[in-house]
């Protein structure tokens, strides 16, 4: 009897383990979202594919409408609840058939063919409009945008008003939104596929499908950190990928000389980041436990240096240490001292540090010893990081009432303005072979002296010399992002941290 029972509990044990493992591969199959449907009478099945490798989604969908009293079409979708950004790269494979087929996210109440919804949408003929129908049995209103053909579509939730942003690719958002839509506090959430032909199937192709969980509105900067993601991404095609997620708040990917092998900064420790098998590990810093964003490798990869708020007055202090980790070694004085930038033989650091309550640049000996007075304007100048030929230091400031991108020579003199647009620019950071330079920019509406956590940025590409600016992300971040050197040694790739509390990733 005995044998029996243990033959039993052994055939459900099995049973147990293969549907969990099956449950888990469905998911995986559909990255983030949990399952796929037709939603409506659809003439043809639509299909939708995950695929793991490069966090891709292709789907395809008949359907003859997403509109008036009924809505058919193939869906990829979760259930949320409560507020979201959802974010994509989309694009139509092939001519298609008709003008008016069409892709985007979509927020519904149900899945029923007449449910409330909301749709980001763009058409065939490169209409882009934010589509949405308030009540059951009722018919579909949208607000079309002044642009067309954009091919990132975003979509936000704030309590019953949604908000569409349309871009095309390197340039900056449009905006329409829509109040007073109540679709309850959990709905279905995805991606959608409408052929807007029964006879025909339309597939389309959606990247850097981001959703992002925003924190509570009263949160407290610097106390309520969210979740996040370390990203990589493709300079040449635009593509991302994020390689490490975590619940608590990790800033400052620095790459190594090693190619596979980056360091971030998380909860005051310092951590390597090796891609061959994705696992953190901790340097070890002796008593420096309260490390900050701004750590920063010696053009050699010999050195490390950091900035460690010490017990005395919990003031910001550089110090330099063995890149692979030791006891740190002071070098500034004095504090507040933020470490931008090694100079590229190493023997000087540049920093911004608060002296006489004013934020200006400085550089010091590496090992020590007289600090130097870059800058002396009013404001904020900060994010200093010397060029590869040791020529420039690039640096931003909001001297000219915006936050913009400056140059000046490594003594001081001759400071030029590179960027000139309304946004407030930051942390610029120069490709390892001099040519390029990227950095964030936050909206004009965020304080030029602050670069605070959790907005919506851009990260931008431009020439070493200067010209206009495109738009390489359209991230949810902020302070943490890309503070320090981010780019890989081949300069093919930048890694940056991105925000949210989902990480079902």
């Amino acid at each position: 009897m005995k044998n029996i029972f243990l033959v039993l509990k052994l055939i459900s044990t099995f049973c147990f383990v293969f549907l969990f493992n099956v449950s888990i591969a469905q998911q995986n199959t559909l990255g983030v979202f949990t399952n796929n449907s037709d939603v409506g009478n659809t003439k043809n099945i639509g299909t939708s594919s995950y695929n793991l490798e490069k966090q891709s989604y292709t789907i395809s969908g008949s359907g003859e409408n997403i509109w008036s009293l009924k809505d058919e079409f193939q869906y990829a979708y979760r259930k949320m609840k409560g507020d979201f950004i959802l974010r994509a790269n989309v694009a139509f494979l092939g001519n298609g058939v008709d003008p008016h087929r069409k892709i985007g996210w979509m927020v519904r109440h149900s899945l029923e063919v007449n449910s409330p919804c909301v749709l980001a949408a763009l058409h065939g003929d490169g209409l882009v409009s934010l589509q949405y129908r308030e009540q059951p049995n009722t018919n579909m209103d949208q607000k079309a945008f002044i642009m067309t053909h954009a091919d990132v579509i975003q979509l936000e939730r704030r309590g019953n008003t949604f908000i569409m942003s349309a871009a095309k690719m390197g340039e900056r958002f449009f905006e329409e939104q829509v109040s007073g839509i109540e679709l309850g506090d959990e709905v279905y959430i995805g991606l959608a596929v409408c052929a807007h032909n029964p006879d025909v199937e339309e597939t389309a192709t959606f990247k850097n499908v981001r959703i992002v969980v925003p924190p509570k509105s009263d949160y407290i900067p610097y106390t309520d950190y969210i979740g996040s993601h370390i990203e990589l991404l493709d300079i040449a095609t635009g593509d991302r990928k994020i390689v490490y997620s975590a619940t608590n708040s990790l800033q400052a990917p620095n790459w190594m000389v090693d190619e596979n092998i980056f360091t971030y900064n998380s909860d005051g420790l310092l951590y390597d980041f090796d891609l061959r098998n994705e696992k953190p590990v901790k340097i070890e810093t002796d008593f420096a436990t309260n490390n900050n964003n701004d750590h920063v490798l010696s053009f050699d990869g010999k050195q490390m240096g950091i900035s460690n708020a010490t017990k005395e007055d919990g003031h910001s202090i550089i110090f330099t240490m063995p890149r692979n980790g030791g006891k740190p070694t002071r070098v500034t004085p004095s504090g507040p001292s933020y470490l931008h930038g090694w100079s590229p033989n190493g023997k000087e650091l540049v920093f911004t540090a608060v002296r006489n309550d004013t934020w200006n640049i400085f550089k010091i000996p590496s090992k020590g010893g007289q600090e130097v007075n870059l800058t002396k304007m009013p404001g904020l100048d900060d994010g200093p990081e010397y060029t590869p030929d040791g020529k420039y230091i690039y640096f931003n400031s909001n001297r000219t009432g915006t936050g913009q991108i400056w140059r000046m020579k490594p003594d001081g003199s001759n400071p030029e303005q590179i960027t000139f647009d309304e946004l407030n620019d930051w942390f610029p950071h120069i490709s390892p072979d001099g040519k390029w330079i990227v950095f964030i920019s936050f909206p004009r509406t965020v304080d030029s002296g602050t670069h605070p956590f959790y907005k919506h940025v851009y990260i931008r590409l431009m020439p070493i010399s200067g010209g206009e600016p495109k738009i390489i992300a359209y991230v949810y971040g902020g302070q943490g992002t890309m503070n320090v050197p981010n780019w890989s040694p081949d300069g093919k790739r930048i890694a940056f941290v991105s925000n949210s509390n989902f990480l079902n990733y």
